[in-house]
């Protein structure tokens, strides 16, 4: 059998089933990230001679696909948001980003020293990688389709997609911090670590995040030539245009391409709110999203199937366990104190901090970067671990808890009607 025509096969099976899987799912509680991960399991387990999906001998290759998926996925997080950006509008978010994310290095971190021994560089990382709520597979969560009215996104939508739009960038600098740790001795690395990798870069990302969508914000719906205003051709194709385009120029000039990504998308859909090209965008990277992301968890499931998880140990287990059902739910509960959001969307909001492509981008993107002090299989494995529990835990509870959420909130809204 030919493996070159088996993955064809494959790929394109996995394909169809993206578009075919979410009506057949929708109102179950079984998420499609679940479902793909346990086809993946299936699929590896059996002896059809597919390649061993090993994580260390293609890092390269893995941190680039991941990359790319997060980087599109952010794309449509930022198109969908209906909410205009401020300090009051986005309290919610300013918390999770300023509160919740650094306690939540710190906690997993910790509990990485104390558990299993690591030197302080491998727990830095760790917690960096883990720390983001991603935006590919939170989509049972996230706000959805962008609409007219800039009040349509309830707190808890709104708090996790924003969230997971600006995190991921912002989990860059803790990186960093982890691998000037593992490689420098001494603090000699802090001046340079703050002024570039935390100012400069971040700020940079920001900027040129904010420019680039304003530029092809005004040259999609104010153009004066016909033919190069965008929105009236309907090419959903240029939502990667901008993507790349945002994601690139930024990382040229060594500011962060996840947050330029983010920023782009959002200046966009601020350009003309209620326009109806922001939902072809959002609809063509919402495709490709879910194609990318099938396949990823296609790989992350045989990753479990064929040993990857081998060096695994309860105590690891127990810091990926600790981080979704104590640390992030009570450093997200600590951040929304006295926030906007009421208490069972503070619950559902700190519940939801899901882990995913991002922590496995950041993580080979990392281990090709210094030596941590700790084999790369068990840095593997516990990451891997935490991200395969996420999407089983999270996968089967957010469909009934959203339709709680939703419920609740329906009722406040027909009880304030009357």
């Amino acid at each position: 059998m030919s493996t070159p025509d088996l993955l064809l096969a494959l790929g394109g099976a996995a394909a169809l089933l993206a578009a075919i899987l979410p009506e057949l799912l929708a109102g179950r509680p079984l998420s499609l990230p679940l479902v793909y991960l346990l086809a993946g399991m299936l699929l590896f387990a059996l002896p059809i001679g597919l390649p061993d999906p090993d994580p260390i001998a293609h890092r390269v290759a893995l941190e680039h696909v991941t990359e790319l998926c997060v980087v599109i996925s952010l794309m449509g997080a930022g198109l969908a948001i209906n909410r205009r950006t401020g300090p009051r509008g986005w309290s919610s978010t300013w918390r999770l980003l300023g509160l919740a994310m650094p306690l939540t290095v710190a906690g997993v971190a910790a509990a990485a020293v104390a558990l299993l021994g690591w030197p302080i560089g491998a727990a830095l990382l760790l917690g960096a990688v883990l720390a983001p709520t991603d935006p590919v597979l939170a989509s049972d969560v996230h706000v959805g389709e962008p609409v007219d009215a800039e009040n349509a996104d309830d707190e808890v939508r709104f708090a996790l997609t924003s969230e997971a739009g600006l995190n991921d960038g912002l989990a860059f600098p803790i990186v960093y911090a982890a691998i000037g740790v593992a490689t420098v001795a001494g603090a000699g690395w802090l001046g340079e670590w703050a002024l570039v990798d935390v100012l400069y870069r971040t700020v940079v990302g920001a900027v040129a995040g904010l420019l680039i969508g304003r530029l092809l914000g005004r040259l999609f719906f104010r153009a004066r030539s016909d033919g190069l205003r965008l929105s009236e051709r309907r090419d959903g194709f240029v939502a990667l245009a901008a993507t790349f385009l945002a994601y690139g120029a930024t990382e040229l000039i060594h500011g962060y391409g996840f947050i330029a990504v983010f920023v782009t998308a959002c200046t966009i859909r601020r350009a003309e709110h209620g326009h109806g090209y922001n939902n072809v965008l959002h609809g063509f990277v919402e495709q490709v999203e879910r194609l990318l992301t099938a396949w990823l968890l296609l790989l992350l499931g045989g990753f479990a199937a064929t040993g990857g998880l081998a060096a695994l140990t309860w105590r690891g287990a127990a810091v990926g366990v600790l981080l979704l059902l104590v640390i992030r739910p009570l450093t997200g509960w600590l951040a929304q104190w006295r926030g906007p959001a009421g208490p069972r969307e503070r619950l559902a909001i700190s519940f939801f901090g899901i882990r995913g492509i991002g922590s496995l981008f950041y993580l080979a993107y990392a281990l090709g970067e210094a030596d941590f002090g700790v084999p790369a299989e068990e840095l593997w494995a516990v990451a891997g671990f935490t991200v395969l529990a996420s999407v089983v835990l999270h996968g089967v509870t957010a469909t009934p808890v959203m339709a709680r959420v939703d419920a609740i909130r329906d009722r406040r809204s027909g009880a304030r009607g009357r």
